[in-house]
Parts: C-alpha cells; structure tokens; sequence
C-alpha cells in the first residue's frame, strides 16, 4: 500500500506568493480602476463638449432672431465691436455655460452676414466649440427667370437654375431646376382650347388639359414642377429703382438725361469705363423691314455706323458703392474684373411714353466665374438686344425689366442677314415683367438660348438688388476647428 505524500510550502514561500499573486491582483484592480476613471473622464469630456457645441447653436439662434428685429444691427446692440459674450441659463435660472459672437457685417450691396459662435460651460471654459453661420435676406435673384406674366420657353432653350412665374408658363425645353407658376390653370394665348396647367408641355406627348391628373415629364422637369405657388412682387421694383438713384446721387455715379438718344458704356477690367453720347441709331435696312407684329417700341436698338454717330464723352472709374444711374436709354457692352456693379436705367416721374430701356448687343462678360465679377442691369422699361446683335452673344449678369420685357424684337428676313442670330449664352438671371424671349416660332431670333443661373447671385446679390423677403435666413453653417 502506498501512502500518499503531503508537502508543506515554507512559511516564507507562502508569503512571497501572497505577495506575488495580491500585486498582480492590485495592478489589475489599479488598471481597473485607471480604466475606469479615464472612460469618466472621456465620457465628462465629451458630455462638456456637446454641451458647449449647443452652446454655440444656441448663439447662432440668439443672432438669427436678433437680426428678425434689427436687421441692419451688427454689433449686438452695444453699438461697439465685439466679441459679445452671453450667459446661457436653464429653465430654472442655473447658469450652464456661455456663448461668444463675432459678427462680420455683410459687405457693400451684400446681405450675407457672417457670424462665430463659440459656447463654453461652466465647467469646463478651456473645452470651447466653435460654429460658423452665415445668414442672408434672399433677393430676387433666387430664381433663374421670374415673369410677372404669361411666359413661354420654345424648344432648344435650356434653363439651370429655378423659374417661377405669376402667369402660366408653356415649356418645351428642358429646365433642370424646379419650375413654378401663381396660376393654377390658365388660357395658353398661343393657341386656341381648353385651360391648360399653369405649367405645362406641348412637348410630345403634349400634356392632357386639366382636371386630367398631372403627367410627370422628366425629359422637360428634370426637378418637377409645382403650381399654384404665391406670387413675386413686381410693384416694389419701381421703389427699388428709385432708391438706386438716390444712392448714386449721393455717393455713386448719376448721369441725368443725355440730350439725345442715351448713352453707350464700354464697361473695361481696370476698373473703368468709357461712355459715350449716343446721337444716331441703324435704320431698318429696308422699307420692308418695319414693326410686322405691332410691337411697342420696336426699332433697330442699334447704334449707327456713321461717324457722327456717338460723342466720347470720357474715361469714369466705378464708384465705390458699385451704383450707376442713368436716366436715358443706355447701351452696353464690356468685360470687368473684380466688380460688383449695378447699373440702372430709369426716368422719373415714371411714364410708359418715357420708360427707359438698356440695350445689350454685344458680348457683356465677367472675367471671374467665382462671385468676384457681379454684375446687375435694372431697367424700368426693357432690356433688349438688337438687331445688330452678336450671332454669338454672350452676357454674364442678373437682368430685371421693371415694366417691360426682357428679349429681342421681332426682325423678318426683309431685315438683313441678322434677322437669324445663332446662339445667346446667358450666365446669371432674368427678371421681366412682359413675356421674355429672343426667338419666335418662325425660327428669327437666336436659334440656342442657354440660360445658365449663377447661384452666386443668391446671397451674393449686386449692390442694392431688389430682395424678396425682409427677414435673415441661416443659409450655411459649418464647425471651426481650432488652430
């Protein structure tokens, strides 16, 4: 039989594995313990650093209602510069933390206003969180074309950016932005029928009339179409104009009535332009070129080639708030750099006998694409291009014809060899009050018409354009990240 042997461990053996085993058991425990005081440390972090990221929202909402009662206050109401610090407390008056404003104020004939919030706790004021928000009032130009009345856009005419009208709108193009019309339905004055949709196609397949449900047409509404929507105030641009002269006369340029037939503007990119007196204009090339359509105000809106034609009148700089008036008919042309203008043309009190208009019959272009060249004409009549117009023209710029119509007038081939132009490339917007257009269905006028909307117009808007609403929206915002 063999028994079973029992070995004892030496006192000290015993105390040195106690030792061994009750450090390792601390240095887990210690680790532990580590652990868990840096995931309470990460997770109060973390916790002030959301709070002071609401914080900072709390403040750009602060600013956003303080500009809905003092739009034009950019210092806080402490008429001082800032930051401007405000206490943020609870509902039950504890105070949790703070938000810091740096307000830039919008630049001349801007309405964009750029605002810093950076929120903090109690705390913890060393953890800061810093948002950027941009607010702005829209202005007109938040459309590619708006019409005050019926409109129609033919095939071969393509539009990018939103079109709205008060009247109907027949489209037979493609528009790649969302299409509007005031109207429900109306009567299309281009043929004979029933009421149409207040947006529709002919198209093919032409549109069923109402109240047949609303087909969609991808191929012409890429983005769709909604009517009826409320309608965009065409009256207020006669107070805009006004306005404009105002602020020419005291710190722009303000030109009074020319004594002739109006003036000529060749806009140049060293920050001037050459006018002129204009004394002449092209007759039709024949008897038999003459007003077929009976249209109001109809001619050539050509500038003769005779010597005495136009007067140089001098070489002007723009002035410093971009606002030029002038009250007669005016020609354009030219190419700026780094501009933001707005040229206006208009005759007060105002009278359809007298309205003016702006002329645009050759290439009219930014040479930055980026929002640095801005560029308005605001006419109380029309804005027109002429007979001898560019077979390519081009013009980068936001147009508005107060009264009038913004296109080309009706040229048979009695007219010349410029009864047919090829191609208008449009880069900005259109805002017209007759029914638009620079080319009929007997295939006159520009064959392509390419109207491209230059977003930059938006928020960006040349100096004193007319807005559409009085109240600031946050159209931007992003976190900065501190240095």
């Amino acid at each position: 039989m063999i028994k079973a042997r029992t070995y004892k461990l030496p006192a000290g053996d015993i105390i040195l594995f106690s030792l061994f085993f009750g450090a390792i058991g601390l240095i887990i425990l210690g680790g532990f313990v580590n652990w868990s005081l840096g995931v309470s440390r990460l997770s109060r972090a973390r916790l002030n650093s959301e709070k002071a990221f609401q914080l900072a929202e709390a403040g750009l909402n602060y600013y956003r209602w303080h500009l809905a009662h003092a739009p034009q206050d950019f210092q806080d109401g402490l008429s001082q510069p800032g930051p401007y610090v405000h206490e943020f407390k609870d509902i039950n008056g504890n105070l949790l933390g703070y938000f810091s404003l740096n307000i830039t104020p919008p630049p001349v004939g801007s309405t964009l206003v750029t605002v810093d919030a950076t929120g903090y706790t109690t705390l913890n004021s060393q953890q800061k969180r810093t948002l950027r928000g941009q607010f702005a009032r829209p202005s007109l130009a938040r459309f590619a074309i708006v019409a005050n009345s019926d409109i129609r856009f033919g095939a071969g005419t393509i539009v990018t950016g939103p079109l709205h009208s008060n009247g109907g709108i027949r489209f037979d193009g493609r528009a790649e932005n969302l299409v509007t019309s005031a109207k429900s339905t109306y009567d299309d004055p281009d043929h004979t029928g029933g009421l149409e949709f207040g947006v529709h196609t002919h198209l093919s397949p032409t549109d069923p009339l109402p109240p047949t449900a609303v087909p969609s047409r991808p191929d012409v509404f890429v983005v769709g179409r909604q009517f009826p929507v409320p309608t965009v105030d065409f009256d207020g641009l006669a107070s805009d104009l006004a306005t404009i002269k105002s602020q020419a006369i005291a710190d722009g340029l303000y030109l009074a009535a020319s004594g002739y037939l109006g003036y000529r503007l060749v806009l140049k990119t060293n920050g001037q332009f050459d006018l002129y007196q204009i004394k002449i204009l092209q007759s039709p090339p024949s008897s038999w070129c003459y007003n077929s359509l009976n249209q109001t105000g109809w001619g050539t809106w050509s500038i003769s080639s005779a010597p005495n034609a136009q007067i140089f009148l001098g070489t002007y700089s723009y002035p410093n708030n971009g606002l030029i008036f002038l009250e007669d008919n005016v020609w354009l042309e030219g190419q700026i750099s780094n501009q933001k203008l707005t040229i206006a043309s208009a005759r007060f009190p105002e009278n359809p006998n007298t309205n003016t208009s702006i002329t645009v019959n050759n290439n009219l272009v930014y040479s930055n694409l980026n929002g640095n060249d801005i560029l308005s004409l605001m006419a109380q009549n029309n804005i027109n291009v002429g007979l001898n117009s560019a077979d390519n023209l081009k013009i980068d710029a936001a147009l508005v014809a107060k009264n009038g119509r913004i296109g080309r007038y009706y040229y048979g081939s009695s007219c010349g060899s410029s009864y047919v132009r090829q191609t208008l490339t449009l880069n900005g917007m259109l805002a017209s009050s007759l029914r638009y257009g620079f080319a009929y269905t007997d295939s006159t006028g520009y064959q392509n018409r390419l109207i491209n909307y230059d977003s930059n117009l938006l928020y960006n808007p040349p100096p004193s354009f007319p807005l559409t609403s009085d109240q600031y929206s946050l159209i931007d915002w992003q976190e900065i990240k501190p240095n």
